[in-house]
């Protein structure tokens, strides 16, 4: 696709790709003369297997198909080809009146849309146009996903330190198989945003994300959100109604806070996962579902298991990879860049300058344990974009939990070190490794916390042999 440099949104100057397939030559004919007119380039195949070659070996933002041709699931055919070879085109089917049904039911399939013959050219010209443009505005995202992902790791997960690189790089290698993830970690760790990330670079990225946080919620109400109910069900029931397995049907269902889910939806829960059905509340009807699952907890589900909160053969099933998310307090070194961006987003949405960030503040933030992570974190700064009155954030705009605990009060979660009967050298050799381990081994901010050169420091590393 070939967006002119002067006006890229614009979808009426959008130069797209289109495969056009009918095995009556004139109507492919009339269909691809009332696109060229739009600018785009068509190319005309009168046969499945023609299409088949030209999908194999060309690149298309737009299929254009008849749905009946030679036979009759030939539209069908090309439909599934196209989202095997052309995964980031759409599809518009063309059909008889008939054939409206077979239509709908392509749709589920993955076409972006119908049209009943005779073609109403505006109306024809209008649908692709949309599903071009559809296409563009996906691949500007896709675009700015990578600028992102350069940016800051992957998919808006910000940091660089070793546990993030890790958890980036399995993550992209489990995304696009259907296996089952259980993301722990402990409360504000980002385990949505890890979910909603291997959502997207998944094979199911076009279908729904459908999450659900099962804390708190009783097991009547859990199995209405999961399977959903028809009319009747129940008092208040007043129409039937598609549960989060359905909703996400060819998606990701998150189920977030999994280790919360009462003992007795637990075993409804695997039957599903089982079998790949769901029944509504209130009927006897099966449905068939494929779902991606991905699972998240605070808990130490092996450790539920043993207690007998939790269902082993559940815990097996949902557990086909677990991603374990680091405490914010052990990758310390990503807080600059995390507080730069949260700084800059909040200063934004707020309509503000972007305040710089006091190195002493930056270091405060460092030295706090952070017991609520990246959300608490992004709370924090927040409030202190809000309450600022300059064009730099100071120790004054900290709140007190944070400055009293970094500052030895009562919050402060580390014990003292007994420092009784230990030589100077010792001492220093015992500082410069608190403060390395603090600024996540950071050398420059290191050196700027204990008052002396990086060159000093550099020399201290060798004589006390720290790396």
């Amino acid at each position: 696709m070939t967006p002119p440099d002067s006006t890229p949104d614009a979808p009426e100057a959008i130069t797209a790709q289109v495969l056009v397939i009918d095995d009556e030559p004139d109507h492919a004919e009339v269909m691809a003369e009332a696109l060229r007119r739009l600018g785009h380039v068509c190319t005309l195949v009168h046969s499945l297997d023609d299409a088949k070659d030209e999908l194999a070996h060309g690149n298309f933002d737009l299929v254009v198909t008849d749905l009946k041709m030679d036979a009759e699931d030939d539209g069908m055919n090309v439909l599934a080809a196209a989202r095997s070879t052309q995964p980031n085109a759409e599809t518009v089917m063309v059909t008889a009146h008939g054939d409206v049904p077979t239509a709908k039911a392509a749709i589920k399939g993955g076409a972006f849309d119908f049209i009943e013959k005779p073609l109403d050219l505006d109306v024809f010209r209008t649908l692709c146009s949309n599903a071009i443009n559809t296409v563009f505005l996906r691949a500007q995202n896709d675009d700015l996903r990578a600028r992102l992902d350069d940016q800051y790791g992957f998919e808006g997960i910000i940091g660089n330190s070793p546990p993030i690189r890790q958890l980036i790089a399995t993550m992209k290698q489990i995304a696009p198989s259907p296996i089952p993830v259980l993301i722990t970690g402990e409360s504000g760790t980002g385990k949505e945003l890890v979910a909603q990330a291997i959502h997207n670079n998944s094979k199911r990225a076009k279908r729904q994300f459908a999450p659900l946080n099962c804390a708190g919620l009783s097991e009547s109400i859990l199995e209405d959100e999961l399977f959903g109910h028809v009319r009747g069900a129940f008092t208040g029931a007043e129409k039937d109604r598609q549960g989060r397995f359905e909703y996400a049907n060819h998606g990701t269902l998150f189920l977030d806070e999994v280790g919360d889910m009462p003992k007795s939806m637990q075993a409804k829960l695997l039957r599903v996962l089982q079998s790949g059905e769901v029944v509504r509340v209130g009927s006897n009807e099966p449905r068939i579902v494929d779902v991606r699952l991905v699972s998240a907890t605070n808990h130490d589900l092996a450790e539920r298991v043993k207690e007998g909160e939790f269902r082993e053969d559940l815990y097996f099933r949902i557990k086909g990879v677990e991603l374990k998310l680091p405490a914010l307090r052990e990758r310390r070194e990503d807080i600059p860049l995390l507080t730069r961006h949260f700084v800059s987003r909040y200063a934004n949405e707020m309509e503000k300058e972007v305040p710089a960030i006091a190195e002493d503040v930056q270091m405060t933030l460092m030295q706090y344990d952070w017991p609520g992570n990246v959300r608490q974190l992004m709370n924090v700064i927040q409030n202190m974009v809000v309450i600022a009155d300059g064009d730099t954030l100071e120790p004054r705009h900290l709140p007190p939990e944070v400055s009293q605990a970094t500052a030895g009060g009562e919050g402060d979660a580390s014990a003292p070190i007994n420092t009784g009967g230990m030589s100077l050298d010792q001492l220093e050799k015992q500082a410069i490794r608190d403060t390395l381990r603090t600024t996540g081994g950071n050398r420059e901010q290191a050196a700027k916390m204990l008052g002396i050169g990086e060159r000093t420091l550099y020399r201290k590393l060798k004589e006390y042999g720290l790396k």
